[in-house]
């Protein structure tokens, strides 16, 4: 049977072209694959559009080969990439509150940046690319070009370009299995004893969970005497649900309340004994005492059940249910046109467990629910309590909130499913004495991403259910008597534990969730020609080879569509449909021009160039992008090479419908200048602020208010206003200059080094809540204050329901000042035979930050955020991180072991950071001393691969082999907004990853 092959950009005539991708180092690994020795076929070249079999890159491409996909046993694209130093690790298969959607981010740059490709064209829409339709068993390779390309492949390609090269031309039956899960030890630590003050159970010991599979099978056949090849393959991938609270490090949610106070678990408002709040959310809170006698008690005061842990049932793995699908064909239709398309599909469904609960009024509108003070269900006290005077009154009524939580009930779930297919077609070939080739093709990615929100219990029947009379003794609701609802199943809120599953049914009544809907759409068509004049006499005096051309068109027309249901419009008191289009045209051209080969005194000097022209309807002018390298090589030992490109990018269709799609929720965040919690004694009185109140004037609060208890937002989830920015284009300058080395007395060496800096102004930014607080906090300046909306009362709390003008904070993407990102890269491969024994390959890839910066406005303080994390920097990266793999490989290839070494270097806070680096100082009780930061890491991965015989191959791996935790970093969420698991992402999250895995050729 063939192996599975990599298929040319276009097609080429000699039948051994040399391995060569561009970048030395990448092809070096890629000669010691075997299945590439077995393709027989030319190579996918990143970077170019130039068809030609020696492409040398002036910048360093980070290649991933097929081999290395099947020993990390990865079941999805993300976490393969995610490996990379050069990549912002994210996990957005499993992040509990993404969409599942996987994409890529590089040096720290934004999605929205890096451009994703399969064999050269677009996946589909920016920022809506699911990296998940391509199956891992599919892939090839995996290139990363560093720095901006859009040169070459238009807009987006500002941090760089990730192609993802397919496996094509098959030909007999291939089978392919993995099955992996979590093995691993919860152990105490700080977050355990937390929960214990807490009174939450945490988990113990030795724990197998996390199960995920990845089953694909590809099929394929050669006709018409070889000329036309189709090959088709399926596959099913499928995760098992982790919670947050199956692992000890992540319990709960720990907070910290001073620099040297212990971890503290942050508390539910909403709890099984069920939270009665008199009044209205600014009440007490009180709960239903758990033993049952009448009275109510303080939340938090109480036995198991008068507390609660907010997140115990959320995701730390989320479930998901992936199916792809595709097929492939290549037809000869003579000596100089190949005919070529193919058919990619993919559907995924995952969700997040959501509690069972009543909503507080509050999440709908301002008006409290009402009970009546004669329900039977009150006891004397708590009818005191609620109605004071008018306790067992008829006629009379109550103001409250109700925060019951049903455990007992099926917890409900966010969904998320997302479905697409993605065609290209296309002709290539060579004509005119071989002297041109021609592609031209054509790409249509489609997707609908359908996010479908937790039911709610309809607050309609919640107070139709709390206004409950006697009748002949028996607790009976108002409307079945008046006829009005005659379903109305009585809620009896005030006592403890309520399992009544006839009143869950009524109260959620068959409700579903309300459903956004995203479609978007990308239509592409691109062409090129692409010659070497060398064989019409173009060609330098002192060089072999002749100057080489391309010249291309390119036409892309976006579409994004979001639509709402009705049910999302009332639950989310907003959801326009929204629809934008957004079309291009460009034109490019490329020049390779070699100067010098082979000479005494240099063995090669080339200088690459090349143009884009780029027209948005939606933008007034248009705008061009362009690219300078240079190779030289003194001796066939040394070459130095060095590119400069602008990139420019146009805000996407889809980031730009996001700006103007204004919608307000709650969360993210509680007003800084109102009285905080104290973390080590919740239950207690509140402490100051840690902001002073001349800080606290610069957000527009009056300096009679700071402390002020008026300022605290329901649940401390003030109000965020989503979108609402114009948005303009932005440009990056990206350099690199490096060297490559091939010594000749080390035999199978190659090595390169190379300095990158990527320079982004205009740079579109997506701000959480915070990072408008605490820069307008810290600075003053209006670039961050601009973000904060006050009422005249001070409140930073407002109906989400009523679009208000004010009373938050925004939440959303806008034009920053200045990025940059500035680094080395550092690559190595070594080949080389053990005789009898078999072979030995030698793999790093490590990346040195030297800057990951921003400038937020023109009269800011540049920030250096390298090696720092937190407020101010987010997750930033590492200063220092690498892989580096070491894999024998037995005669004859029958067998391979493989070691990989993970490191990250360690990350500080960002509140240690020196004011060298420009960050924003942070007050000083945001130090935290037994928390400071994140120390180095070492994971270390090992691979078994072994033929059973000539059609079975099995696979063995262990990842993270020393199962060690993540870091513990309180406070995350609150501070960076993302993980509730007291971590953050960039490290092996759930503990030591046991691999399993066969492939069977037929």
């Amino acid at each position: 049977m063939a192996a599975l092959m990599a298929v040319p950009a276009a097609a080429q005539t000699n039948d051994n072209p040399p391995v060569s991708i561009g970048d030395p180092v990448a092809s070096a690994k890629l000669a010691d694959t075997p299945d590439q020795d077995a393709a027989g076929g030319p190579i996918v070249v990143t970077g170019t559009r130039i068809v030609r079999l020696n492409n040398r890159s002036a910048a360093p491409i980070v290649t991933t080969t097929a081999a290395e996909i099947a020993a990390q046993g990865a079941t999805t694209i993300e976490e393969v990439t995610n490996r990379l130093p050069q990549v912002q690790v994210n996990s957005e298969q499993n992040f509990s509150d993404s969409e599942g959607r996987q994409r890529i981010k590089l040096r720290s740059l934004g999605y929205e940046r890096t451009l994703m490709l399969i064999d050269g064209l677009r996946i589909g829409l920016p920022n809506s690319v699911d990296v998940g339709i391509i199956p891992n068993a599919l892939v090839d390779r995996i290139d990363v070009l560093t720095g901006g390309a859009s040169s070459v492949y238009g807009s987006d390609a500002v941090a760089g370009v990730v192609n993802f090269v397919l496996k094509k031309n098959f030909t007999g039956i291939r089978i392919d299995g993995n099955y992996s899960f979590f093995n691993h030890n919860n152990r105490s630590s700080a977050v355990t004893d937390a929960a214990e003050r807490a009174g939450f159970n945490a988990p113990t010991g030795m724990t197998n969970d996390g199960g995920r599979a990845d089953v694909s099978i590809a099929a394929g056949t050669n006709l018409f005497d070889g000329k036309v090849n189709i090959s088709a393959f399926a596959d099913y991938r499928q995760s098992s649900l982790v919670r947050l609270r199956d692992r000890s490090n992540a319990v709960c949610e720990v907070i910290t309340s001073s620099r040297t106070s212990p971890l503290a678990c942050s508390r539910a408002s909403y709890t099984p004994a069920g939270t009665i709040i008199p009044g209205g959310v600014n009440g007490t809170q009180y709960v239903n005492n758990p033993n049952g006698n009448g009275t109510f008690i303080p939340i938090n005061s109480g036995g198991p059940g008068s507390s609660a842990n907010p997140y115990d049932d959320f995701a730390f793995q989320r479930p998901f249910h992936r199916v792809n699908a595709g097929g492939f064909l290549t037809a000869q239709l003579d000596d100089h046109i190949e005919l070529y398309s193919n058919v990619l599909w993919y559907r995924d469904k995952s969700y997040n467990t959501q509690l069972n609960r009543t909503l507080s009024y509050s999440a709908f509108g301002s008006t409290p629910y009402q009970v009546n003070c004669d329900n039977p269900f009150l006891s004397a006290s708590q009818g005191q309590t609620l109605c004071g005077a008018n306790a067992g009154l008829a006629g009379q009524f109550a103001s409250l909130d109700v925060r019951y939580r049903f455990d007992s009930q099926p917890l409900v779930q966010d969904q998320y499913i997302n479905a697409g297919y993605r065609i290209t077609a296309g002709l290539r070939g060579r004509v005119l004495d071989n002297v041109w080739s021609y592609d031209v093709a054509g790409m249509l990615s489609r997707a609908q991403l359908d996010t479908i929100d937790e039911p709610f219990a309809s607050p309609v029947k919640i107070n139709r259910s709390l206004n409950v009379v006697n009748v002949n003794g028996r607790p009976t609701c108002r409307s079945v008597i008046d006829g009005s609802d005659p379903a109305c199943v009585p809620f009896n809120a005030f006592a403890p534990f309520n399992n009544d599953s006839a009143l869950n049914n009524y109260l959620y009544g068959g409700a579903t969730g309300g459903i956004a809907k995203r479609i978007p759409r990308l239509l592409q068509f691109v062409g090129t020609v692409s010659g070497d004049l060398g064989k019409y006499g173009v060609t330098s005096p002192l060089a072999e080879q002749g100057i080489a051309i391309a010249i291309g068109a390119e036409y892309r027309d976006e579409m994004d569509r979001t639509d709402y249901n009705e049910i999302f419009r009332q639950n989310n008191g907003s959801g326009d449909n929204v629809r934008a289009t957004q079309n291009i045209l460009e034109g490019n051209i490329e020049i390779q021009a070699p100067l010098v080969e082979h000479q005494s005194w240099t063995n090669l000097l080339q200088l690459n160039g090349g143009y884009r022209l780029s027209k948005y309807n939606r933008l007034d002018d248009k705008f061009g992008t362009w690219k300078i390298e240079g190779i030289w090589s003194p001796v066939e030992d040394i070459t130095f090479r060095a590119s400069i490109n602008k990139s420019q990018a146009a805000p996407g269709v889809g980031a730009a419908a996001s700006a103007s799609n204004v919608f307000w929720n709650t969360g993210f965040y509680a007003d800084p200048c109102a009285p905080q919690i104290n973390a080590s004694n919740p239950n207690g009185p509140r402490v100051a602020p840690s902001w002073t109140p001349q800080q606290c004037a610069r957000t527009g609060l009056p300096t009679n208010l700071y402390n002020s208890t008026t300022l605290i937002c329901p649940n401390d989830a003030c109000t965020v206003r989503e979108g609402g920015f114009s948005l303009r284009p932005e440009t990056a300058y990206s350099k690199t200059f490096g060297v490559v080395l091939r010594p000749r007395f080390v035999r199978g060496l190659t090595v390169s080094v190379d300095r990158w800096l990527i320079d982004l102004q205009d740079q579109l930014e997506f701000f959480n809540p915070l990072d408008w607080l605490n820069g307008c906090l810290t600075t003053g300046n209006d670039y961050y204050c601009r973000g904060i909306k006050r009422n005249a009362d001070g409140t930073l709390s407002s109906s989400p329901a009523t679009s208000p003008a004010t009373g938050w904070v925004s939440r959303g993407s806008t034009n920053g000042y200045k990025s940059k990102s500035h680094g080395w890269d550092f690559q190595g491969q070594y080949n080389t035979g053990l005789g009898s024994i078999g072979s030995l390959d030698v793999s790093f890839n490590g990346t040195l930050m030297t800057l990951v910066g921003s400038q937020g406005a023109p009269d800011i303080e540049p920030r250096d955020c390298t090696g720092y994390f937190d407020s101010g920097c987010g997750e930033s990266m590492p200063t220092w991180a690498h892989q580096f793999r070491t894999t024998w490989t037995a005669p004859s290839r029958v067998a391979s072991l493989s070691l990989n070494w993970r490191h990250r270097s360690g990350m500080p806070r960002t509140v240690y950071a020196p004011a060298s680096t420009g960050i924003p100082a942070l007050p000083e009780a945001d130090k935290r001393d037994a928390f400071q930061g994140i120390k180095a890491y070492d994971w270390f991965d090992l691979a078994l691969t072994f033929d059973i015989n000539k059609r079975m191959t099995f696979r063995l791996a262990a990842n993270n082999i020393f199962d060690r935790d993540p870091p513990i970093v309180p406070d995350s969420r609150s501070r960076i907004g993302l993980l509730r698991g007291n971590t953050i992402m960039g490290y092996d999250l759930l503990g030591r990853q046991l691999v399993a895995g066969v492939s069977l050729r037929l």
